[in-house]
């Protein structure tokens, strides 16, 4: 069972940079596609980034392009979502995602950690 524990969030003003991490169970990231989502206030859950380490791949939204990056430690089994230049509009609950190499969707999520970008 693949589990992830987000953590980092925090309140922040704009402009201002943020860390997130998401510790995964063993091997997890390894073999896993590893992505970050968000859910702001009263919107649907949004794909930020995501990382397939199989192709050394990254996508981001076009939202976060340029500010965001995300990364990972496979030693210790953690993925970073390193935000920069915050804007008020990144405020969301932010989820850690996994799926595996043959699948679509992601089936495993953190429970969320909370940014709010304050103007």
């Amino acid at each position: 069972q693949v589990q992830l524990v987000e953590s980092g969030g925090g309140l922040v003003q704009a402009g201002d940079s943020l860390s997130l991490s998401c510790a995964a169970s063993a091997r997890t990231i390894s073999s896993h596609i590893m992505g970050w989502f968000r859910r702001a206030p009263g919107k649907e859950r949004e794909f930020v980034a995501s990382v397939n380490w199989s192709g050394g791949n990254t996508h981001y939204a076009d939202s976060v392009k340029g500010r965001f990056t995300i990364s990972g430690d496979n030693a210790k089994n953690t993925v970073y979502l390193q935000m920069n230049s915050l804007k008020p509009e990144d405020t969301a609950v932010y989820y850690c995602a996994a799926r595996q190499y043959s699948s679509i969707k992601y089936h495993y999520w953190g429970q969320g950690t909370q940014v709010t970008v304050s103007s």
